[in-house]
């Protein structure tokens, strides 16, 4: 029997509405803009993050990553299931190659990558032995920055596994994961339970999440102000702290702290999710329709690029910044090293692109895939 692919109700919508979403080079562009937002949040969370733990005090940029911490992983892992509806049936070799291989590929690669700088420095703390135990470790407990590679072939299979059980039956399962607070110490489960609500999410209900980015680019006023009244909850929810002494008993055994952010409570950290991910993807609606911050929505487009590639340039700019002390200031240094990492794995695109060497970087080699 010929194989046919199934499309999502969003797919179908684009296809059957050219207005619907603009669309270029086979793109659709407002998720481009929400791609472009999250990783960038991703990028700003780790700069900013890491400039603040090396300098012992927060710098004006903390506010940033605070009030985005509730939508960035949400609308990042419900962005890379809305087109997952076409995949999820496709013969076994071809989900494989697509959806596990061609991750694992990219993950390895960067993995031994980001060892070949990291080693020294665990030989030195740990002897020889150090940095070869903890690069096997990394396959079985992902490795810094690069568990989002790591855990969306987890989704993808699990999705597939689940795709003949009613929607609203996975759905409930996934959102009592979430809620749940779980920390077991694997990077996979801990990530698992707190993500995949929101990955399939995207999957069932693409067709609701397009048709909330064709109400905004239709009310932008309305748009606007719902935005503008989310995030003020969400900076409120992540500014407050609650004892954890008034938790249930249940959730207050997972806490690490006497206090936990509002927003880290669980339901409430599923409401601001669902919030988060109402705002941007309503943003990256109003930019497409308007056709503004380009520089986002190429981002977007190229976000994997931007997601292996940071780490390096991040990290030698926050080491010359702190070391030279030519900005004092630890908010500017926070900003100057999230730009750098931004630009550098841009720079180092372009230069892939223009010389045509180092394309495996980016790009998987024929002999990394089983159809050649």
């Amino acid at each position: 029997m010929a194989y046919v692919e199934k499309q999502s109700p969003a797919v179908a919508a684009v296809r059957a509405t050219r207005d619907y979403v603009h669309l270029e080079s086979g793109r659709v562009v407002w998720v481009d803009y929400l791609k472009g937002f999250c990783i960038l949040l991703v990028v700003m969370l780790h700069a900013v993050a890491g400039v603040e733990k090396a300098a012992g005090a927060d710098g004006w940029m903390h506010i940033f990553i605070e009030v985005s911490q509730p939508m960035r992983m949400p609308a990042f892992f419900l962005a890379s299931g809305l087109f997952f509806m076409r995949g999820v049936d496709k013969p076994l070799g071809r989900f494989i190659d697509g959806k596990v291989l061609h991750f694992a590929y990219f993950y390895v690669l960067w993995l031994t990558i980001q060892f070949a700088f990291k080693a020294p420095g665990m030989a030195a703390e740990g002897g020889i032995a150090a940095p070869v135990a903890n690069y096997l470790l990394a396959f079985v407990q992902p490795f810094g920055t690069l568990w989002f590679i790591y855990i969306l072939p987890v989704f993808f299979v699990a999705t597939r596994l689940v795709r003949g059980l009613p929607v609203l039956l996975v759905l409930a399962v996934a959102v009592l994961l979430q809620v749940l607070p779980v920390r077991t110490g694997a990077v996979v489960v801990d990530e698992f339970t707190s993500y995949f609500v929101w990955f399939f999410a995207g999957y069932a209900y693409s067709g609701k999440v397009f048709a909330l980015a064709d109400f905004a680019r239709r009310n932008p006023f309305t748009t606007l102000t719902a935005a503008a009244t989310i995030t003020v909850v969400t900076y409120f929810a992540t500014s407050w702290s609650a004892p954890v002494a008034l938790l249930p008993e249940w959730a207050s055994r997972f806490a690490a702290a006497p206090t936990i952010a509002f927003s880290m409570l669980p339901v409430v950290s599923l409401v601001l999710g669902i919030g988060g991910i109402v705002v941007l993807v309503s943003l990256s609606a109003l930019l497409s329709a308007f056709g503004q911050a380009g520089f986002i929505r190429w981002c977007g487009a190229h976000s994997i690029v931007i997601y292996l590639a940071f780490f390096l340039p991040m990290a030698v700019t926050r080491v010359v910044l702190l070391k030279l002390g030519i900005v004092t200031d630890i908010g500017t240094v926070s900003l100057l090293v999230w730009i750098a990492a931004i630009c550098g794995p841009i720079l180092l695109f372009w230069i892939v692109q223009t010389t045509g060497f180092g394309r495996f970087l980016f790009e998987r080699p024929r002999w990394a895939r089983l159809e050649r």
